[in-house]
């Protein structure tokens, strides 16, 4: 191995996350991931961020691709492709994440939909991930994930 030829590694990591939208319905919830137009509204980084133009086939075999960054920073690019999708109940798809044209990481994720008693959905999303070349490592992929469906809950709750 070469000084200019990086090390390689590899890591394992999965998480569940577990979260209940009150007054939110699994169909509402579900749309949150199905729909181009509303899923733009809260699947994204940070405000700062300049995001670049989405694209997205909702459907098995479709793909999906997202990115953004920091004006003059490196990009983050999502890269994504549905497996199953069951109306209202669940997704599962499979993504690599990318900073400029660096693959960090490829992940299996799942998402499943429960109404709850008294009105509103459980979301339960899984995630077992490669993490590559210690870019990236399932506990910092836990804690965006939560940021994410902070905004998730915040655009419910409107």
């Amino acid at each position: 191995m070469s000084k200019s030829t990086p090390k390689r590694s590899i890591t394992h990591g999965s998480f569940t996350i577990e979260r209940v939208f009150p007054g939110a319905t699994p169909a509402r919830v579900f749309e949150a991931f199905a729909s181009p137009d509303v899923k733009a509204r809260w699947f994204h980084g940070p405000d700062e961020w300049a995001q670049t133009a989405p694209t997205m086939e909702f459907r098995p075999g479709g793909r999906e691709t997202r990115g953004g960054g920091a004006p003059g920073g490196v990009q983050h690019r999502f890269n994504c492709q549905y497996y199953d999708i069951v109306d209202g109940e669940r997704i599962v798809y499979a993504y690599e994440m990318h900073l400029g044209d660096v693959r960090i990481s490829v992940s299996l994720a799942t998402i499943e939909l429960a109404p709850v008693a008294g009105g509103g959905t459980q979301l339960t999303m899984t995630e077992h991930g490669a993490f590559l070349d210690g870019y990236d490592d399932a506990g910092s992929r836990e804690r965006g994930t939560h940021g994410l469906l902070d905004g998730l809950g915040a655009f419910l709750g409107r």
